[in-house]
């Protein structure tokens, strides 16, 4: 059989030039072209060539000490570095703090979606992602320690609003990766866990007039592979490379797992329950803001990784859809060295896309660690003195998510909780302070949040914050907690209080909350609110599912106790966002909607997404000559053409 294309490693890296500019897919240790880093570090220590790469990648591509990009931490053969996240790779991260090369760090997903533009010719890329961070050029532009000065993003205005534009460059060198090839380059990805951005980063690099790289981890014989199946067609891909299986694991963490790649769905395990620490205390009280058929996101860290095993013990799995920036939608995530890939998941989409539907509202909610946190409600997730961990799709993320719910203990270094019959006590505070006065770097901006009305918590294992018009506002204390000495006194500004309430009580206790019951309960008298200055009842039934004659009951009679007692007309707005009806009484349920609307409103605006609940409402609605507009909230936020 004729080769043709397939190479040996240190051929392939032989065309790399000095001054050229490379470019790798790869998420933490999946997807990432480990046996081309191995080669290309192998071929700078040797000869000294190649020199003064720019190195590009959206994300995290290591194992936090020798794999990944950590190869290519040689100082000479990195003259700057363009990445997502740093946080996987200290040595490079090393060469960043001690100012030896140059450094930007921008959002996972524009990078992403940059590669596109780069292919597709354009100048560069417009984003509103990044407005009021680090990565706006007013603050910074991105760039990470005193030996970086070129400008890569600059601001425009268009229609009056500021945008950020992040210019296009050209990459000559693309490393992707793949499962199998044939000799002309074809590549499919069967056995990979994601997708990721190789399509995307080929054309580029291609398009750039560069070379692209791949490597596989097996060959098949020419014409013999579906072309249904093949994820980079040959006339994309340069040259190939056949690499060892130690350098092509499915993950760091594991060599193969037929679960993350879609091939086989493995039965749900048992989830065991785990002891009642802070963490999981914070994890706790974050899952109550959790609403059926949410589409979330879970971020990196010791606490955002217990929201999904809360959500097990809880058994509320598959009331909602866990989706990963890396692509991965569904199933579950996994964590540690296997992070960024999902088992059991229902689809995995291009890198690029899952920010697509990340950027563009798609997210019910997030749920993020913070490092740090100041009075205005800013935070910062990507720089703490000389570590640089980066931002990865931090920004993007909460940037953009309907609720963002950041989550972190009060302090850290020391810190020592003691939970006990449903007290909470704080046995040695920590050394340091996670809310400060000024932070160090600006990863969310809360103006940018309040500008754009977007809901934010802050959970700790003492206490809530929400954003408020002017910053933080102290909504809920732990029980156990004394708010004088155990929050206040530890403060460096005094926030707005309101209240505050004490944190629920089950979040503290052993038992399960019954998040499942509390989620499929109607509990109307919470859903339901009247403004006396603007005479107007705010009903949201955000999540309800209407099941029954009873959930019907209990609809009416709340809305009769609130109401009628009035003796008037009241405007009214409805929150129909994920509300289901089960077909058995859905004409009840738009009979007492008509019942309701005749005897109470004086108007009435309903809300919804959906665009099928929209049809399904407003046409039952004319037929009984009610109200039959149901309006697209996005629509109405980002306007329409």
């Amino acid at each position: 059989m004729r080769l043709k294309k397939i190479i040996e490693p240190a051929d392939a890296v032989a065309v790399i030039h000095s001054g050229d500019t490379v470019a790798s897919s790869g998420y933490a240790g999946s997807g990432t072209p480990d046996q081309l880093f191995l080669a290309l570090e192998q071929r700078f220590l040797e000869s000294g060539e190649p020199r003064d790469l720019t190195l590009v990648f959206s994300t995290g591509q290591g194992d936090m000490q020798d794999k990944g990009l950590n190869r290519l931490a040689h100082e000479g053969l990195i003259r700057r570095v363009i990445g997502g996240y740093f946080g996987l790779s200290p040595k490079l991260e090393k060469l960043i703090v001690e100012n030896r090369i140059e450094a930007y760090n921008l959002p996972e997903g524009v990078l992403t979606q940059l590669y596109r533009d780069i292919g597709a010719g354009k100048p560069g890329m417009l984003s509103h992602v990044g407005l009021g961070t680090y990565v706006d050029p007013r603050l910074g532009g991105g760039k990470m320690n005193e030996r970086t000065v070129d400008d890569l993003i600059s601001v425009i205005e268009i229609d009056g609003q500021p945008t950020l534009f992040y210019k296009a460059f050209p990459i000559n060198v693309a490393f992707i990766r793949g499962t199998t090839a044939d000799p002309s380059g074809n590549i499919s990805t069967e056995r990979e866990a994601l997708e990721l951005e190789n399509l995307a980063l080929a054309i580029a690099a291609r398009n750039s007039g560069g070379i692209v790289i791949a490597q596989v981890e097996r060959v098949a014989a020419e014409g013999t592979l579906d072309p249904r199946s093949i994820r980079l067609p040959g006339h994309l891909v340069d040259c190939v490379v056949l690499a060892d299986a130690e350098h092509h694991m499915q993950t760091y963490g594991t060599g193969f797992n037929p679960s993350f790649s879609g091939e086989l769905r493995h039965p749900p395990s048992r989830v065991r329950h785990q002891e009642l620490t802070d963490r999981k205390v914070i994890a706790r009280r974050a899952v109550l803001e959790l609403a059926p058929n949410s589409v979330i996101n879970v971020g990196v860290g010791s606490i955002p990784d217990q929201i999904p095993q809360v959500a097990g013990e809880e058994r509320v799995q598959d009331l909602l859809s866990l989706v990963v920036d890396s692509g991965a939608m569904g199933g579950v995530p996994q964590s540690g060295l296997d992070f960024g890939v999902a088992s059991n998941y229902e689809a995995v989409i291009e890198h690029a896309c899952a920010f697509d539907f990340i950027d563009g509202g798609g997210l019910d909610a997030a749920f993020l660690g913070f490092g740090e946190c100041d009075a205005q409600g800013n935070v910062n997730a990507s720089k703490f003195g000389k570590r640089i961990p980066g931002c990865g799709g931090f920004i993007d993320i909460s940037q953009n998510a309907r609720k963002v719910v950041f989550v972190g203990t009060f302090s850290s270094g020391g810190l020592a909780v003691e939970i006990l019959d449903g007290q909470v006590r704080i046995a040695t505070e920590g050394r340091t302070q996670k809310f400060v006065e000024r932070i160090g770097q600006t990863t969310f901006s809360a103006e940018y949040a309040r500008s754009t009305r977007q809901e934010v918590l802050y959970v700790t294992e003492r206490c809530v914050f929400r954003l408020g018009d002017q910053g933080l506002v102290l909504v809920e204390v732990a029980p156990g907690i004394d708010l004088e000495r155990d929050i206040l006194q530890r403060l460096p500004f005094r926030p707005a209080i309101e209240g505050p309430a004490t944190m629920d009580a089950a979040v503290f206790r052993n038992a399960p909350m019954r998040l499942r019951e509390r989620m499929l309960d109607t509990n109307m008298e919470d859903r339901l609110r009247f403004d006396e200055a603007s005479n107007t009842v705010y009903m949201n039934y955000a999540g309800l599912r209407v099941r029954d004659l009873g959930d019907l009951k209990a609809i009416g009679d709340a809305v009769d106790a609130l109401l009628a007692p009035l003796g008037r007309r009241v405007h009214s707005v409805v929150n129909y966002e994920r509300f289901t009806c089960d077909d058995d009484v859905f004409d009840e349920y738009i009979d007492l909607v008509k019942r309701v609307e005749q005897t109470y409103y004086l108007s009435v605006r309903r809300y919804t997404s959906g665009a099928f609940l929209r049809h399904q409402l407003g046409t039952e609605m004319a037929k009984r000559s009610i109200t039959s507009e149901i309006l697209n909230p996005d629509r109405l936020n980002k306007g329409s053409a």
